[in-house]
């Protein structure tokens, strides 16, 4: 039976003293003794890297902020520089805009003016030919009640039936007032075929070349000197000539001779266009005839614009 723990005064021997000894290692790899020294440094070192490990990972996260800190100032800057470049050429594109919207405002400016002068300008020659016509109508109306009512009458009569027969009493009375004594020459032999030709509308005038032309006589005058008038005979500085129908000889003639060509010619030119239709407003066309009828007695009186 167990009667409690054991006494020492009970006969048991006495305890071993503790006595050391050397410590060796089990590792086999380790074929030498370690001195209990360098345990306490193994373990202080152990201790040091266990208080440097918090120190290490704080020091990261300092580098890592100082890292983030740098790319976010980097990437300000960067973002300063573009708004910078954008807001610049914001600017220049609104000057262009600007720009664009003086000039646009400018040629609206433009066009309205030059629109209200068009405008400006069609109501006075609208005004103007009211006018004209006006007074066209009132010499018309004075005319009436002046000129030879006998005249008048007969050109109604003719403009009712228009024709170039010189036997009509319109036309009668032209030949016998204008016509006849305008192309009245001194060489009358030429005189009646120019006369002629001017009837059949195959007259031609032209300015005087220089080229060598053929002699024609008429009447004991050198009708191929430019210094002498193959229509009065009197010497004159020619500057143009005249060739009848399809003839090839040619006269030279005097200003005041052409202009007393020109003047019945540009009469029976008026009166085709009257026949061929090609004028149809009666009252301007009585006082067209009236002017050119003018325009003959004139020449025939040796009045002429001087570029003739």
């Amino acid at each position: 039976m167990w009667s409690g723990p054991p006494q020492p005064d009970q006969g048991l021997p006495p305890p071993l003293a503790a006595v050391p000894v050397p410590w060796k290692s089990t590792d086999p790899c380790q074929g030498h003794r370690e001195s209990p020294g360098a345990l306490v440094e193994t373990s202080a070192g152990e201790e040091a890297q266990g208080q440097e490990g918090p120190a290490a990972a704080q020091l990261d996260v300092l580098r890592l902020r100082s890292s983030s800190m740098e790319i976010r100032e980097k990437g300000s800057e960067f973002l300063k520089e573009e708004l910078h470049r954008a807001q610049k050429e914001l600017k220049l594109k609104d000057e262009e805009c600007e720009r664009l919207s003086k000039v646009r405002e400018q040629l609206e400016q433009e066009l309205e003016e030059l629109t209200a002068s068009l405008f400006e300008e069609a109501h006075k020659m609208v005004r103007e030919a009211n006018m004209k016509q006006a007074a066209s109508e009132k010499q018309l109306k004075e005319a009436r009640g002046k000129v030879d009512t006998i005249l008048f009458a007969e050109f109604q009569a003719w403009r009712e039936s228009p024709t170039l027969d010189k036997t009509c009493p319109f036309l009668e009375r032209v030949y016998r007032e204008d016509v006849g004594p305008c192309l009245d020459f001194t060489m009358q032999e030429l005189s009646v075929l120019v006369r002629a030709a001017v009837e059949d509308n195959t007259l031609t005038i032209e300015p005087v070349a220089s080229q060598t032309l053929p002699t024609v006589k008429v009447a004991e005058v050198d009708c191929s000197s430019t210094n002498t008038c193959a229509l009065s005979g009197l010497t004159r500085t020619c500057r143009h000539r005249i060739r009848l129908g399809d003839s090839k000889s040619h006269y030279y003639i005097s200003p005041s001779s052409r202009a007393r060509i020109t003047a019945v010619c540009n009469f029976f030119t008026y009166i085709r266009y009257i026949q061929q239709g090609l004028v149809r407003q009666d009252e301007p066309m009585f006082w067209e005839i009236m002017r050119l009828r003018k325009e003959m007695s004139l020449a025939k009186l040796g009045f002429f614009p001087q570029e003739a």
